[in-house]
């Protein structure tokens, strides 16, 4: 996709770290005029008719044994039914998240992102577009255990298709000294200051968590440290520009805290992360209540070697990684806790106990595992089983 007609950040940086030779089709999406149109003015539905076009030409230009969709674009999905009737070709799509999520049907108080009418437009087509797309699939990647746990009950029908699990990775030559880092800029590192850092979006699933943290930060005993501590929030929302609203300075007014918290709702480059990541004292991610949901960031951040607090469900697929391979304060919760009681834990277990001053050790042989070469392996593995069974 040309970097204009999308709304996301561009990072130059990590492209220059793709392997030579990897050859890039770019391809011209219509106007980013048609997001006004709920679930139609997606990036999916803007970009389809280009890339089925320049997809028809690739694949019939050379050999190919397989098609894999990597994406929370799932739109583009509903490609894979084409090219597998035009080309014979296999595919195999990922879920980085669930394409049908049935998360804000079973927790109606909370608000879905982008309000209920457009979710609701965008969820009509999905439960429509996934089963179709299923139905020629040949494979699924995913990265928590429960997202083909879910899929296999919606559809029983496609309980015996293939899959592999494999949680975000990272790239340990990212945070080398090899490649130059830009200076992040949402700080000044030799303030004095005590900065803990949370990089990515806030949605309301992660409120619980959010709220623990602010709970137990306010408490009388904690005013020395509040003095000299600031809490950056960076790149909260999907949205950007004027339609990117703040989502945690709210919440942090509520409890006394807006003096202390800085927020910037769009995203930033990975490269500007890394960074970040690196000049920080704290870093801090939070879990949804939803106990399938997994976070990009857990890897990045473990890489990171500072001081991390982990507040996420007991079941969660971030929760399982980092009983093998330690380096983070984990502050865990079920299903029915009580806020008073995880503020209780977080206030204890982080703040009390000043582990927002430690460095957990991080045990590197498993962590190999999560690593972005040995995940490559894994995955190649599993193209390669797909292919001899089709």
């Amino acid at each position: 996709m040309e970097p204009e007609q999308t709304t996301f950040a561009v990072d130059p940086w990590l492209e220059q770290g793709l392997p030579e030779g990897i050859r890039i089709h770019r391809v011209k999406a219509m106007s980013l005029k048609w997001g006004r149109i709920p679930g139609f003015g997606s990036l999916g539905f803007r970009s389809m008719r280009a890339l089925a076009r320049r997809g028809d030409h690739v694949l019939s230009g050379r050999h190919f044994d397989l098609i894999y969709f990597s994406t929370t674009v799932f739109e583009v999905h509903c490609l894979g039914p084409r090219w597998r009737r035009k080309f014979g070709l296999p595919f195999i799509i990922d879920y980085q998240d669930p394409w049908v999520n049935d998360y804000y049907l079973e927790h109606p108080d909370v608000t879905p992102p982008g309000g209920r009418v457009k979710y609701g437009i965008v969820s009509f087509l999905h439960r429509r577009m996934e089963p179709w797309v299923l139905k020629s699939c040949s494979g699924i990647t995913s990265v928590s255990s429960a997202y083909p746990t879910q899929i296999f009950k919606r559809y029983p029908r496609f309980s015996n298709m293939p899959f592999i699990v494999k949680p975000f990775p990272v790239d340990p030559n990212d945070f080398g000294d090899e490649r130059i880092l830009p200076e992040q800029k949402q700080f000044n590192s030799e303030d004095g200051k005590i900065h803990w850092m949370y990089l990515g979006v806030v949605i309301p699933a992660m409120e619980l968590a959010l709220r623990s943290l602010f709970r137990a930060l306010v408490r009388e005993e904690n005013k020395d440290l509040l003095a000299n501590l600031e809490l950056h929030f960076i790149g909260t929302n999907y949205a950007r520009g004027e339609k990117a609203k703040p989502v945690v300075l709210p919440i942090a007014d509520e409890y006394g805290l807006t003096g202390y918290v800085n927020e910037q709702e769009e995203r930033i480059p990975y490269c500007e992360v890394i960074s970040c990541l690196r000049t920080s004292d704290a870093l801090m991610v939070l879990g949804s209540n939803d106990s399938g949901y997994s976070a990009s960031k857990i890897s990045p951040c473990l890489l990171a070697r500072k001081p991390l607090l982990v507040i996420f469900h007991e079941d969660s697929p971030v929760s399982r990684m980092l009983d093998e391979v330690g380096g983070a304060h984990r502050i865990s919760f079920g299903d029915h806790v009580e806020a008073t009681d995880l503020a209780n834990d977080v206030h204890e277990k982080w703040i009390v106990s000043k582990n927002y001053q430690k460095v957990l050790p991080l045990v590197e042989s498993s962590f190999l595992s999560h690593t972005a070469s040995a995940s490559a392996v894994d995955l190649c593995n599993f193209f390669a089983s797909v292919v001899d069974e089709n």
